[in-house]
């Protein structure tokens, strides 16, 4: 892990077990990272349970290893892709604020069926 020395986390390792809302925080100090894809590939070649790690929360990693499920070297797909653009997969929006409240839908009523009884 010689790509870890060089990780802009170094200073500050503990904001990256974060939870909640202040995991949106921690990830904004991997966005600019020069060894995000190294760190992001680690993870989750060694199936990382906790923490951020190349701007990817353990959530957002469980999702893509789901996705890609036959992938035995992450570090191999990112060497491979060579470029940041190729790289759409692993591509973290820079928060702006926080996602609009879409309205959800109205909760459908439970009501019982005239004539039959509970039980």
């Amino acid at each position: 892990m010689d790509w870890a020395d060089r990780g802009v986390c170094r200073a500050q390792p503990d904001r990256m077990f974060a939870e909640g809302a202040a995991q949106v925080e921690a990830k904004t100090v991997c966005i600019e990272c020069p060894v995000r894809l190294d760190c992001l590939a680690y993870a989750l070649d060694h199936r990382e349970e906790y923490g951020v790690w190349g701007a990817m929360t353990e959530r957002e990693r469980r999702a893509l290893l789901r996705r890609y499920p036959d992938v035995e070297s992450w570090a191999e797909v990112f060497r491979a892709a060579g470029t940041h653009e190729d790289m759409a997969l692993t591509r973290v929006p820079r928060p702006v604020g926080r996602r609009p409240v879409q309205a959800s839908q109205p909760a459908r009523s439970r009501r019982r069926r005239a004539g039959r009884a509970s039980v």
